[in-house]
């Protein structure tokens, strides 16, 4: 699939192809046309992707291909089980987690999982979770802190599920309890926004000692065409809205409600899993390192300290 700011590299690389089968048919040198085409595309992508307007951010925050929380678990984690059930209702598929290790280090790892096709997103409800996956998740994450293993949640969701079911099982209780209960996690926590980060339903597993975004993704109250539906009464204002809400990576440094941004591959994360994957690792491995030194006081003290310095105000 292509996003509409890749169709003129696309265009380009169609021509690059053309060449060189006129090249590989043929005596005609086209060496010099195609090395000019290659350093084109080189640079048209660079200039692309680095000055990307924070719509366009989002629109590649939801590509198809961009790797989902299962696939950083495959690639990142050994000997990965997952576990299921919140011990109440059911088993929310939208909310996947378990043990896993890295370099013989053990994690606890949860995060939203969305689906490839629409078979998959129906059963995964489109990364919405249920009351009973946030509570799922607390239940996890509880599990961590009785073995005293570090936490990783992936976020990528577009929201909590808003259904009147969801509701009725007490969708803003289980949420709160989330905010309120990983204040208190003895256990290192640091929390990866991979794709979309909508609300209250990113918010539900995203209170930790470390909190970093993937370079395109977003991180918002409100995603941009619920938010022009409410100020425009029409989606066709989402573009204005992402830029009113400031909900990038480099916006939510700047507003010190994040702690870092990892750089993705030219293009987006999907272009490169593998090279993706290392980046979380390697964040992740010196992140624990770091955190695992501080006594499990200071670190619940510092991740209090750090939510309740958030926002700035005029009296």
């Amino acid at each position: 699939m292509l996003l509409d700011f890749e169709k003129p590299i696309a265009d380009l690389e169609a021509k690059l192809e053309d060449m060189k089968k006129i090249a590989s048919e043929s005596d005609v040198d086209v060496e010099e046309a195609v090395k000019s085409l290659e350093s084109k595309i080189k640079s048209l992508k660079k200039d692309t992707f680095n000055n990307l307007t924070r719509w366009q951010r989002v629109q590649l925050s939801r590509h198809p291909e961009r790797p989902y929380t299962l696939d950083y678990i495959y690639e990142i984690l050994d000997d990965f089980v997952e576990l299921h059930g919140d011990r109440n209702v059911a088993d929310d598929k939208a909310m996947v987690g378990g043990f896993g290790t890295i370099d013989k280090q053990t994690y606890m790892v949860i995060g939203q999982q969305k689906g490839r096709n629409t078979k998959q997103r129906q059963m995964r409800n489109f990364g919405m979770a249920n009351p009973e996956g946030y509570r799922k998740a607390l239940r996890l994450m509880k599990l961590a802190e009785k073995f005293n293993k570090p936490i990783i949640t992936f976020i990528d969701t577009p929201g909590a599920f808003p259904g009147l079911e969801a509701e009725e099982r007490g969708q803003g209780e289980a949420i709160a309890r989330n905010l309120k209960e990983m204040f208190m996690l003895k256990v290192p926590v640091i929390c990866i926004i991979i794709g979309e980060g909508a609300s209250g339903g990113a918010l539900g597993i995203a209170i930790g000692d470390r909190v970093v975004m993937l370079e395109n993704t977003w991180y918002s109250v409100i995603s941009p065409e619920s938010c022009s539906s409410i100020l425009w009464r029409s989606w066709d204002y989402k573009e204005q809205a992402a830029e009113a809400l400031k909900l990038t990576g480099k916006d939510m440094l700047d507003l010190k409600l994040i702690d870092g941004i990892i750089k993705e591959p030219l293009g987006g994360a999907h272009t490169d899993l593998k090279w993706m994957s290392k980046e979380v690792k390697k964040y992740i491995k010196s992140t624990y390192e770091e955190l695992s030194k501080q006594s499990a006081e200071e670190r619940i003290s510092a991740r209090i300290d750090k939510f309740c310095s958030m926002g700035k105000f005029k009296e």
